[in-house]
């Protein structure tokens, strides 16, 4: 095989609707087209597919991550599309649809079938059904913890397929310095006319209760009396089946006095613009994150940003703002920086090395590397 083969790229995932992962899917599909080869993306559809389509890539719908005995049903169906069309690599992100990709590959002529390749994204249970994550030819990792967490609970994995790319950022998505256009600040405050004239302390997240958004009401109350001019943004959505918890959330709020204080934006497509208002984004997942992008986002703008210090946010904090990174659960740390940094906002770097560029790169060097292996040749 010569380097300027055009590969075959085939990425599995339950749906595309909105997430770490479906982006980074989205990010590698467009980089792939841009480079002469061949994106196809298998999922159950979504907000997502539009613009994956737009980038050149191609979207087969299969309902690959229904938890059914009757998904088993896509491994003969998998196998006989990954021969017709000659996938020179089969990429899987996600449990269930990792099990349909790893049946249909291992019933496949080793010499003729494509090359596996897993992302684990997240420290997942463990157990035999998670350890399909690990069986790729070659194993991505997307933080040090998540080398960490593979390498401890699967001692039996050869340390040699794994490949740690963190997850990036671009930086011209995310310019340094970035100010919202005068056009979004006028829909923005026409909508939430309370943020007006306030100094906007942001948590973008998930709303789910390992993610922080009880820490970040009470933090707002105990800022509130000695900073009236600070305003809350809880930015995210619940899952339709957990709106239970959004109420309960809703609820703190009120009891604490903060109904004027913090605003729940729901789902916003326009997060870059909301973290460039912001005086401060903090991250305040009580479990680790994988990676936590939204972390280096508003690094990246130049925004302050705070975080528990475990976990992939650590690991950023630990290499732009040390400074940012907080003991977990620590509140006390928490405000005391926030109220720190209200005064005389901490100096960021221009530049950081989480970038969406060096994650492309070398996700493709690992499908190039398979590729052109002998054994494949």
């Amino acid at each position: 095989m010569t380097p300027r083969h055009r590969l075959t790229v085939v990425q599995v995932l339950p749906a595309l609707d909105a997430g770490g992962v479906e982006r980074g899917t989205l990010e590698v599909g467009k980089y792939l087209v841009e480079h002469g080869h061949r994106s196809i993306v298998i999922s159950a559809g979504g907000r997502l597919v539009e613009q994956l389509m737009r980038e050149g890539s191609e979207h087969v719908q299969w309902d690959i991550g229904r938890k059914s005995l009757w998904t088993l049903r896509l491994v003969p169906r998998l196998r006989r599309f990954l021969r017709e069309n000659r996938v020179d690599i089969l990429h899987v992100r996600s449990r269930l649809p990792a099990w349909i990709g790893y049946l249909a590959w291992q019933g496949m002529d080793p010499k003729n079938r494509p090359h596996l390749v897993t992302t684990v994204h997240g420290p997942y249970s463990v157990n035999p059904y998670s350890a399909v994550m690990t069986r790729g030819e070659r194993v991505i990792v997307i933080s040090g913890m998540i080398r960490d967490y593979v390498l401890k609970n699967y001692p039996g994995i050869d340390p040699g397929r794994l490949r740690l790319i963190y997850r990036g950022v671009d930086p011209a998505a995310f310019p340094y310095g970035y100010r919202p256009s005068q056009a979004w600040l006028d829909s923005w405050y026409a909508k939430f006319p309370q943020t007006r004239g306030k100094r906007l302390i942001t948590l973008p997240a998930r709303i789910t209760r390992w993610k922080g958004q009880e820490d970040f009401i009470e933090l707002i109350g105990r800022l509130k009396p000695g900073h009236p001019d600070i305003h809350g943004l809880i930015v995210g959505e619940p899952h339709p089946r957990r709106r239970q918890f959004l109420e309960e959330l809703k609820a703190k709020v009120h009891a604490f006095g903060l109904d004027g204080s913090i605003t729940f934006t729901g789902h916003r497509s326009d997060l870059r613009e909301i973290m460039a208002l912001s005086a401060i984004v903090l991250s305040l997942s009580r479990e680790p994150e994988a990676f936590g992008r939204t972390t280096v986002e508003a690094l990246s703008l130049g925004v302050p940003a705070i975080g528990y210090n475990h976990g992939g946010v650590g690991e950023q904090l630990a290499a732009i703002l040390p400074d940012g990174a907080v003991p977990v659960g620590e509140l006390d740390t928490v405000e005391t920086r926030i109220k720190k940094w209200l005064n005389r906002p901490p100096q960021i770097p221009e530049t950081q090395p989480f970038t969406l560029q060096r994650m492309l790169e070398n996700t493709l060097n690992v499908y190039l590397e398979l590729a052109q292996a002998p054994s494949y040749c």
